[in-house]
This record gives structure tokens, C-alpha cells and sequence, in this order.
């Protein structure tokens, strides 16, 4: 358990996913340090509802939700655009949310559905946010991002030309994928970003009893009995957030490039070190998420 007893008043956080397990955890505890908690879901409902839930239980009324679908591009921007038009700093972004195994297969902006929401998607929400976060962080206290990463990084294809194919992959083995790539694009924006007041690392939140791992139903034969032991042995969503708000606010989180499970770095897959799968992981979401040349030039 994170046993930082760290204030966050005067800050701002954004977390994905914020309406339910991890992300509602995260954005609780943020909420609860007295930081202004912007939480972002694509169901607009229970993002209404957990609004309302986490401003009673943390008396914090500067809770506030806001719509982001990460299968979009269009509303990624939009997002980031209401954001940056709206908020004088950002200090925490903490990418959490994800999806399991989709039933979609191809977004409107023709990515692989699970590769697009838990990976592209980030991508272009990060570097859209990068002149708010180096503006609020510092050198005593940096602006953090933080991305749900998922021991599944290790189960993965080094296939990278390939990643956006749909029908293509196993969907476990996109899933894997996905979360691989989250662990290269924090390496090397965290390279990119050395000489700035902004830190980025990945969190493992361990096997963790979210609604993501009900996608895995779909699995033949031993789906039902995944579902059992997840919601028998599984970590609750409370203690599986514990590593991301670590590595949001503890001192030890100061660091960058790392990969924290359990409130300790550890060594993330040895395939991160391979230079070419950066590089071409890297020019591959510049030339699907189609930002532009100012926008991508985050070392200014």
C-alpha cells in the first residue's frame, strides 16, 4: 500500500477511467489530498454518478468529470483542447484506462480497436498535454505522468510493423501488445523529456478485480473459471491502484523511465532496451494519431 500521507492542494490530476475500479480508486485518493481532480470516461452516466460519489466520500466538491472517448481522435482533441483552454497547470496525468478483449475490431479512425484505446489513443492525449505539464512541474516537485501498464507487457509479440493490423492477432495477444507499447513510449519520452520538469513511468496494478478482465467470459472453456479465482484471489480495485498513485506522489515517483509494481520499481520486459522497436513504435503512432509538426516538437 501507498503509505504517503503527501498533500496535493493547489494541484491538478487528470485520470482516465476515472468511473469505475482503478481510475475511481486513483481519482479518490487524488481527491482526498485535496488536489483538483479532473476525471475523464467515455460513459457519461457513470461518470456523472461517480462525480457525485467521490466529492461525498471526500468532501472534495473540486471533483469534476468530463467526457473522453479514447476510440476517438476527434474527442481526444477536444478533450485536450477544453483542457488546456480551461486550466492554468496540470500536475498528475495518470493514463488508466484501458479495455480487455474487445468484441470491436476497427475504430472510426480505422486502428485496431484495443491497440487505439490503450495505447494510440495515449499517445496523442500525452503529447497534447505536454506544454501544461512542463509548465506546471518544477525541479523540486516535476509534473508526473503516469500509464497503466500490465505484467501481460512480457507476452508479447516484437512485431511492431504489425500492431495496428486488425484480425490479425489473437485479441489476448493485442491486449499485450498494447501494453507493451505503454511501456516503450514512457522509456523513450522519458529520454525525450531528461531536461525537463516532467517524469514518466509505468505502474503495474498486479491481477486486479476490474471490469476489464469480464472481457476474458470470451475465452472458450476457461473464461467462467478466470472469472471465479479473479473475483476470489484477485487484488481489489483499491489495492491494485496503489501502485499508480506511488508513482504519482511519493517522493520515489521523482524518478523516470521506470516500471513500479507493488510500490517498488522492478525490471520491466528486456525487450524495452531494443532501440529499433522504439524507434519504429514511435514513428508508427506520429503517422497514425496525425499530429502536427508544432505539437511534436515536445523538447522546446
Amino acid at each position: 500500500m501507498c503509505k504517503s500521507k503527501k498533500s496535493l492542494n493547489g494541484r491538478t490530476a487528470i485520470v482516465t477511467g476515472g468511473s469505475k475500479g482503478l481510475g475511481f480508486e486513483i481519482a479518490k485518493d487524488f481527491a482526498m489530498r485535496g488536489a483538483k481532480v479532473i476525471f475523464a470516461s467515455r460513459f457519461e452516466e457513470e461518470g456523472v454518478k461517480a462525480e457525485k460519489e467521490i466529492s461525498k466520500q471526500t468532501g472534495n466538491c473540486n471533483v469534476i468529470f468530463k467526457v473522453l472517448d479514447l476510440s476517438s481522435l476527434k474527442s481526444i482533441r477536444e478533450f485536450a483542447n477544453n483542457i488546456t483552454k480551461n486550466e492554468k497547470r496540470l500536475d498528475i496525468l495518470v493514463n488508466n484506462a484501458g479495455v480487455g478483449i474487445s468484441v470491436d475490431c476497427v475504430t472510426k479512425d480505422s486502428m485496431q480497436f484495443i491497440m487505439q484505446v490503450n495505447y494510440y489513443g495515449y499517445f496523442m492525449l500525452t503529447i497534447l498535454m505536454l506544454p501544461l505539464l512542463k509548465t506546471s512541474g518544477s525541479t523540486e516537485e516535476p509534473a508526473r505522468i503516469v500509464y497503466m501498464s500490465s505484467l501481460l507487457h512480457r507476452f508479447v509479440s516484437s512485431d511492431i510493423d504489425n500492431y495496428n493490423c486488425s484480425c490479425y492477432w489473437w485479441k489476448l495477444r493485442v491486449y499485450c501488445n498494447s501494453k507493451f507499447s505503454l511501456v516503450l513510449f514512457s522509456r523513450e519520452l522519458s529520454r525525450r523529456l531528461r531536461r525537463s520538469n516532467v517524469v514518466i513511468n509505468c505502474s503495474d496494478p498486479g491481477l486486479s478485480a476490474t471490469r476489464i478482465y469480464k472481457s476474458y467470459e470470451q475465452i472458450r472453456f476457461i473464461g467462467q473459471i478466470f472469472i471465479y479465482f479473479l473475483y476470489v484471489f484477485f487484488k481489489t480495485p483499491q489495492e491494485g491502484a496503489q501502485s499508480a498513485i506511488y508513482a504519482a506522489v511519493e517522493d520515489a515517483g521523482k524518478v523516470s523511465g521506470q516500471y513500479f509494481a507493488n510500490c517498488d520499481p522492478i525490471k520491466a520486459s528486456s525487450l524495452e532496451n531494443d532501440d529499433n522497436l522504439v524507434k519504429k513504435l514511435w514513428e508508427q503512432s506520429v503517422k497514425l494519431v496525425k499530429l502536427n509538426d508544432e505539437e511534436l516538437n515536445i523538447s522546446k
